[in-house]
């Protein structure tokens, strides 16, 4: 008779989780959105120093190095998809 305990609704009046855990889940939201655009924004300012270097250097190579700062652009356009 225990498995028609489980068919019954469920008691609205009982929580199912903490109260603190949607702080919890917001709050990893914002640090997922927030990191991955720092990390993003870090990655493309030294890939374009990098370039910078190589123009001085080599600048016959300068349009290979900027794929790196086209990659860390999205990076954090998929960080932004995956943290939302």
């Amino acid at each position: 008779m225990d498995a028609y305990r489980y068919l019954a609704e469920p008691d609205m009046h009982e929580a199912h989780c903490p109260s603190y855990a949607a702080s919890l889940g917001y709050g990893g939201v914002v640090a997922a959105v927030a990191l991955s655009n720092f990390g993003s924004a870090w990655g493309t300012w030294k890939s374009g120093v990098s370039v910078i270097h190589t123009g001085i250097r080599h600048p016959s190579s300068v349009m290979k190095n900027i794929i790196p700062i086209v990659m860390a652009g999205g990076v954090g356009i998929f960080c932004l998809i995956v943290a939302v």
